[in-house]
């Protein structure tokens, strides 16, 4: 049976029982820098799920972006991309809109530099991506929390036992993020560092590498390492990118072989896998009729 899949809770690993953990567990508190206060405010502000981190076999992987901002390591290695030696000030989760005024979103950090005046002479954009989860992890994590000395080291069942969805990050999240406000900055003639972690970006398809120079984006890679009782963020690696070609590798499926389609759909009809409708009627399975141009 599958152990507790949990890594952290509320900044902590969940076997670490030090009156600093068991005060930010008490207290829902972020030890990470929340934007919007001390307190963790993941799915709810009242009844957070405090999941900073979880096990994917051996491997710790984030589920949650505000976990990256440890130490603001990440600060530091995208100003170094954007502008290195300048002095810089960082703004969280900025209002960016396109030429209609609709919003494209906020983005995570943007970083300024500014001259002797204090006025901004240049800037960039920090997108932070955690990893989306399958399965039920409020589960998990409300019962660690009716006694995590207890239950730290559980036994959890595989019925919807929560895991990684690496491609529902990237498909869903990171490719829309990419095209949308990717797409106005990169107009705007600024860069972008995306932060994941070295599990994420081992799943994302292979992108065509430029020097740091030439590079519109920088894919900053970090993973955790257990230090005494604690997790620490660890830069691994950067990879730096042009936009287009990376935004075009990302976005373009791995097109398989058609005949396994039409395989599949032959199999589905041979089971009688459709919707119901009659041989007779005359109706394709697995096709609603449509309505007429008056919705009759």
């Amino acid at each position: 049976m599958p152990k507790n899949p949990l890594a952290e809770v509320f900044g902590f690993p969940v076997d670490n029982m030090s009156n600093e953990a068991i005060n930010h567990r008490r207290g829902r508190l972020c030890p990470f820098h929340n934007s919007s206060g001390i307190n963790c405010t993941k799915s709810s502000a009242t009844d957070p799920i405090g999941v900073c981190t979880i096990l994917d076999g051996k491997k710790i992987v984030s589920t949650c972006p505000i976990r990256f901002r440890e130490d603001f390591q990440i600060v530091a290695d995208a100003a170094d991309f954007f502008f290195a030696g300048s002095k810089y000030v960082a703004v969280t989760e900025a209002r960016l809109k396109d030429l209609n005024g609709k919003s494209a979103g906020n983005i995570d950090i943007v970083i300024a530099a500014i001259d002797g005046k204090g006025e901004i002479v240049d800037f960039g954009a920090v997108e932070v991506q955690a990893v989306y989860i399958t399965g039920n992890v409020r589960n998990v994590f409300e019962k660690y929390m009716e006694s995590p000395k207890k239950n730290y080291d559980m036994e959890w069942s595989a019925r919807n036992y929560p895991s990684p969805d690496y491609l529902s990050s990237s498909r869903k999240r990171l490719a829309p993020q990419l095209i949308y406000k990717g797409g106005i900055l990169h107009k705007w003639g600024k860069k972008l560092a995306v932060v994941v972690d070295e599990n994420f970006f081992a799943q994302l398809p292979a992108l065509e590498e430029v020097d740091k120079e030439s590079a519109d984006i920088a894919w900053m890679i970090y993973g955790f390492q257990k230090r005494r009782e604690r997790y620490s963020l660890r830069k691994k690696r950067i990879r730096y990118t042009r936009f287009e070609e990376a935004l075009a590798t990302i976005t373009t499926p791995q097109v398989g072989n058609v005949n396994d389609f039409v395989e599949y759909l032959e199999e589905r009809i041979a089971r009688g896998k459709t919707m119901g409708v009659p041989a007779s009627s005359g109706i394709s399975p697995d096709v609603e009729p449509l309505p007429d141009s008056f919705g009759k």
